[in-house]
């Protein structure tokens, strides 16, 4: 049997400084097997663009540029056209703000299984530390920490949590709750392609912040899927940012509570708008 594809799926829009920390970090993957970078890119300013071209020659994995245009908040938007276009098996959504740790793909590997997706976990930096390692020439230095650095970060309060090197197997315990979608970010979210086509996607009737990646995990789950809990193994670390607009959040609430009470599956706008024959 061959090894899945992984197609890494990374939003971003006009933070050229933190694309590029997710770009080094994720250029120094161990064990990631074949992969492919597709930036799901909402509008961003040409400074992204440029930055893209710059490392896409010597990339140690094809990286592509989607780019849509900036009317607004449109995740949902920006990961279906990156999603259409994507060539693996296995779908891995980050945001352009979240480092992945080296063993970051490999650890997805080994979680990945039919009938499931893998909601990963956090940690979130500090306004300071974040500063830091975005100045910093070569941020990965900060992946080279072991626990007693993650520590006394803590107790900086420059970081929520000191687990980013921790590795726990849990097993079984993974499955428990299979059932919540809450555990659900797509800032760190596996899933294997056709059951991503199964739902058509993210739903783009949810505009501006919330909601959609709730919406998201609730159709999945109705589907037939469960959710694997990827904690202490697919860690990212999440860049402070300043708190998005969350001015439609009631509204895209109204929009998931639908869902929440309806029955469908699919969204309502979804992929295949994009690529209509995708399997």
């Amino acid at each position: 049997m061959n090894t899945p594809k992984l197609s890494l799926i990374v939003t971003t829009y006009n933070r050229p400084d933190a694309l590029r920390a997710v770009l080094e970090t994720l250029a120094r993957q161990i064990d990631a097997g074949h992969f492919e970078v597709l930036i799901a890119d909402d509008g961003s300013q040409p400074e992204t663009a440029a930055l893209i071209k710059s490392y896409a020659g010597n990339y140690p994995a094809p990286l592509i540029h989607v780019w849509q245009e900036d009317i607004g908040f449109r995740a949902a938007a920006a990961r279906n056209k990156a999603a259409a276009q994507a060539k693996g098996d296995y779908f891995i959504f980050i945001d352009g703000d979240c480092l992945p740790m080296p063993d970051f793909c490999a650890q997805h590997r080994r979680l990945m299984e039919t009938g499931w997706c893998v909601a990963g976990s956090r940690i979130l930096l500090s306004e300071s530390l974040t500063s830091s390692l975005l100045a910093n020439k070569d941020p990965f230095y900060v992946m080279l920490w072991d626990k007693s650095h993650w520590q006394a970060a803590v107790k900086r309060r420059e970081a929520n949590k000191a687990s980013a090197c921790c590795r726990w197997p849990l097993g079984m315990l993974r499955k428990l709750g299979g059932h919540r979608w809450q555990r659900v970010r797509t800032c760190n979210l596996g899933v294997w392609r056709r059951d991503f086509y199964a739902i058509n996607g993210f739903d783009e009737s949810f505009c501006g912040w919330g909601y959609e990646d709730s919406d998201f995990a609730v159709r999945l789950i109705r589907q037939g899927l469960r959710v694997k809990d990827g904690r202490f193994s697919v860690q990212v670390l999440h860049l402070w940012h300043r708190e998005n607009d969350r001015s439609q959040q009631p509204e895209n609430w109204v929009r998931f509570e639908a869902t929440l009470n309806g029955q469908h599956t699919k969204a309502i706008q979804g992929v295949d708008q994009y690529h209509p024959d995708a399997t």
